[in-house]
């Protein structure tokens, strides 16, 4: 009798990525670097092409044939992302350039003009650059204070310390869903909930969630969510923010220019309803357009089939990491069938800078990333100056898996000898 062997999500969908079956540095490409990006189906290409080629022309703007066929493409992205997220309406949905481009959009718009002497921000230790610099600015600004949830005895997110910091004065809770450092994944159901008994709003950084996991923001109950195309199969340049309705319409313009206004004059404007009163000028068109296709592809493979398949990934990545003395990996492990955090890694081995170790892996075709991840103050809370990352996508195999950790071990072989370790 012939045994068949189970295609997996990745052998269904491998073809579908034509950078993938290249050769670098005279060996099969294994790409293990999807948390800072992802790679793009052909789909996705195929949206971006066919704008330029069939249907460019600026939206919103022109009654020609071209230009009405781009705002329909354009606006038909929009509605893709709100089912994607289960917003409540398209009109919750803003194009941003990325997630870091959509915070600071909530911190100039809401946190400059909300925010006061005394109020507090609560993030946490963990938090991208991006969900922390923009709230620094602010608070010299207006005088708010920023207080941090600090890591708790398995370097997630510490519940208890967050509960002691929430109080009358707290305005905002900004926090990340996933890390793209420990992978642990927040708890950001009961992190909302305990922020609206005392009257705070809450922003979810959702870049390392949104494109692994199944989301909604009407469970969540966040008030603002915020991600980045370019790590969920769309091109780079596009992201966006969700806002609840009413929030998003209490908010006054970001960026000032057109398609943001109802009405100009010499001395004053009015202003478009959310989502145009947040998007001046051009915008980028085709990276909205293949938004979309990306969002269409990801659904017809089944977020859930999609977060199933990685927690598999991730139980064998952490299996054959665990036997590696010389690794330490940082944040939750992950539970037995896999979940609890996301589908990545960030581990140090020994006195091996991260960045060489990088390099020696480059020369096997294998591709990671090194350094601080824009978690600078998270990577002194742990100890370490910085890391290396593996970071898994759907497409990923465990066989790439297998090539990862035969190229480490030889990695820290080669290290061993010279240091004499």
């Amino acid at each position: 009798m012939v045994v068949t062997q189970h295609r997996t999500l990745a052998d269904r969908v491998r073809a579908d990525f034509p950078i993938l079956t290249q050769e670098v540095n005279e060996r099969p490409l294994v790409y293990l670097d999807n948390a800072a990006t992802s790679q793009k189906p052909i789909a996705v290409l195929d949206a971006l092409r066919h704008y330029y080629e069939c249907d460019n022309a600026n939206v919103h703007r022109g009654v020609h044939t071209l230009s009405a066929r781009a705002t329909d493409a354009y606006e038909a992205a929009r509605e893709k992302v709100a089912r994607f997220v289960n917003a409540a309406s398209s009109q919750e949905i803003v194009y941003t350039r990325n997630a870091s481009e959509a915070i600071n959009l909530v911190a100039y718009s809401w946190g400059l003009n909300t925010l006061k002497a005394g109020d507090e921000v609560i993030l946490t230790v963990m938090e991208h650059h991006s969900n922390l610099v923009p709230w620094q600015l602010v608070a010299q600004k207006t005088g708010a204070v920023l207080k941090f949830v600090e890591l708790d005895e398995t370097q997630g997110f510490d519940l208890n310390q967050y509960r002691s910091l929430l109080s009358e004065k707290t305005k905002l809770v900004s926090v990340v869903h996933a890390s793209n450092t420990l992978g642990c994944v927040n708890p950001v159901q009961e992190i909302a909930r305990l922020a609206h008994e005392v009257g705070a709003k809450v922003l979810i950084d959702a870049c390392q969630s949104v494109p692994h996991m199944p989301i909604d923001v009407q469970a969540i109950d966040c008030d603002w969510l915020v991600a980045s195309g370019h790590k969920m199969c769309a091109p780079t340049g596009i992201g966006f923010l969700y806002g609840k309705l009413h929030v998003l319409r209490s908010m006054p313009p970001f960026l000032g220019g057109g398609e943001m206004i109802a009405d100009v004059f010499l001395d004053r404007s009015t202003y478009a309803d959310v989502p145009h009163k947040f998007e001046a000028g051009t915008p980028a068109i085709a990276e909205a357009i293949a938004l979309g296709a990306a969002v269409d592809y990801l659904s017809e493979l089944g977020m859930e089939n999609i977060y199933a398949y990685e927690k598999q990934l991730t139980s064998y990545l952490f299996e054959q990491l665990n036997q590696i003395p010389e690794v330490k990996v940082y944040g939750p492990q992950p539970k037995a069938d896999g979940s609890g955090r996301t589908a990545l890694a960030s581990f140090t081995c020994g006195n091996v800078h991260p960045h060489d170790l990088s390099t020696i892996l480059d020369r096997a075709g294998v591709a990671i990333r090194a350094g601080h991840h824009c978690t600078q103050p998270l990577h002194r809370a742990i100890g370490a100056q910085s890391t290396a990352r593996v970071s898994l996508y759907f497409y990923n195999t465990r066989e790439e898996i297998d090539v990862f950790i035969a190229a480490l071990k030889e990695a820290i072989d080669f290290f061993g000898d010279i240091f004499g370790a």
